[in-house]
């Protein structure tokens, strides 16, 4: 009988410490619900083969510590051993969900509640007060510490442009340069030509001239909604606060959440006198300082148009 059971325990402790069936690298939620049901979930991933030999050998090292509920990475041919000390001691598996820059509130919304492993409903929150970046979340955690996460975000990365701003910018507060900063995210997505948006917007405001920014009006339009059809002249000629077509000066709130880069751009814009752009058909914008310069950058552009509407 001694010879059997140390036979038997010398079987349990090869078997414990042998490769286990795991083919490739998992990431895998373990649940609530005791031991047996976590050794059903890793069961059913190919972590281990048998449930009833995990039960007992989580049952026999007890005095490691509980088994965790929480996602994570099991290597390949991870031994029942290594899995054990996994749940125990291992940091749960990181995820990344990213907000690309120049999003709206209602777009950034939509996308965290559709991201994998996040609970909760995410609280409302306001225009442009979000950083776009890449963040890093764990299964389970809230979507409202994700967001005061990312509102932190912004604080920070707005107070440091507004302390490094360039000097004499018609800008009274951090708030209006990140009302602009999501205007100058909005109207390009070159990073090189950021500054030099940022300085037409900014001659146009210490000029007394209105911004005319198609994404205020495609906002208004749209009442905050992405705008899924062009401008229309209807558009341009409505009274909204936000259509700075019509409204002189910067609008009452950010259209986007603008990134580091655009925010940047607003308090140190380049060095240049250009009062307009417009697209010059290669993805960037044709910049002038006179009228006269910028009506013939738009005769291009509408050539480029035209053509590209006769497929020539």
């Amino acid at each position: 009988m001694v010879l059997l059971a140390a036979a038997g325990a010398g079987w349990a402790w090869h078997r414990f410490q042998s490769p286990g069936p795991l083919v490739e690298q998992a990431q895998l939620v373990i649940p609530r619900g005791g031991t047996e049901a976590i050794a059903a979930a890793l069961r059913r991933a190919g972590v281990i083969e048998e449930p009833r030999l995990f039960t007992l050998a989580t049952l026999a090292t007890r005095g490691d510590g509980p088994l965790r509920a929480a996602e994570f990475a099991f290597p390949p041919g991870a031994s029942m051993a290594q899995v054990l000390d996994i749940l125990r001691h291992a940091r749960p598996a990181q995820r990344r969900v990213t907000i690309p820059e120049g999003l709206t509130a209602r777009q950034i919304a939509a996308l965290l509640a559709r991201t994998e492993g996040l609970t909760g409903e995410p609280p409302a929150f306001a225009e442009g007060t979000v950083l776009p970046e890449t963040y890093a979340y764990n299964w389970g955690d809230d979507r409202s510490g994700l967001l005061r996460r990312a509102e932190s975000a912004m604080l920070q990365a707005l107070a440091e442009a507004w302390s490094a701003r360039a000097g004499n910018l018609p800008l009274a507060t951090p708030r209006e340069a990140l009302v602009l900063a999501s205007i100058v995210e909005r109207e390009t997505s070159v990073p090189e030509e950021r500054p030099r948006v940022a300085a037409v917007f900014l001659n146009r405001l210490r000029a007394g001239m209105p911004l005319q920014s198609d994404p205020t009006v495609a906002y208004a339009a749209a009442d905050g909604a992405p705008l899924d059809r062009p401008l229309s002249r209807a558009d341009l000629d409505r009274d909204h606060p936000f259509n700075t077509y019509k409204v002189r000066g910067l609008p009452p709130a950010p259209i986007a959440a603008p990134g580091v880069a655009a925010l940047r751009a607003v308090t140190r814009p380049a060095a240049t006198e250009d009062l307009y752009f417009v697209a010059d058909g290669s993805g960037g914008h044709a910049f002038a300082r006179t009228l006269e310069e910028h009506n013939r950058n738009v005769a291009r552009w509408r050539e480029i148009e035209r053509r590209r509407g006769a497929g020539l």
